[in-house]
């Protein structure tokens, strides 16, 4: 029979996809910053690479406060978001719509991880883990605030000069 797995098993289970997922973040970004043509966009890129790894290094805490050795899980979906991107990058390239496709991506990876952060932030105040909770949601609020920039930078010049 198969073991009864528990919130804290998913809680940790979904710990591991989501430092995978900045761990992949923080690779794609840089790559994405030197294809914006835009300044505000390849500024904003550049500016998101060290919150995100801030976003790891809260992980990293969390995983400590758990007793737990920081170690991913192969995140598909962020896999599936990132690829996505590289194939706007390649397909998109030295046109007028590439800013505004990069924008579209980085918001496909932004709501993706604001989805991560919101139900971990939730899962831990449920266990009691007060201090896990206090990191996931200073992580969720950046994660917002950098969704509201991409979609400023859209809608301020980059979805205008596509058209």
């Amino acid at each position: 029979m198969a073991e009864q797995k528990t919130l804290d098993d998913l809680f940790l289970d979904t710990l591991k996809d989501i430092y995978y997922a900045e761990r992949q973040i923080v690779k794609t970004l840089p790559k994405m910053a030197k294809a914006a043509s835009a300044p505000e966009l390849k500024t904003g890129f550049e500016q998101h690479l060290s919150e995100t790894e801030g976003h790891v290094e809260r992980l990293e805490q969390v995983f400590e406060l758990l007793g737990k050795t920081p170690r991913g899980k192969t995140c598909d979906a962020i896999l599936g978001i990132i690829e996505e991107g590289k194939t706007i990058m390649d397909e998109f390239k030295g046109t007028p719509a590439l800013d505004a496709g990069l924008v579209s991506a980085a918001q496909a990876v932004e709501h993706y991880e604001i989805a991560r952060y919101g139900t971990l932030k939730s899962w831990a105040e449920l266990l009691g883990m007060q201090q896990a909770m206090a990191l996931f949601d200073a992580t969720l609020k950046e994660e917002i605030a950098t969704d509201k920039k991409l979609s400023q930078v859209a809608l301020g010049s980059v979805n205008r000069q596509a058209a």
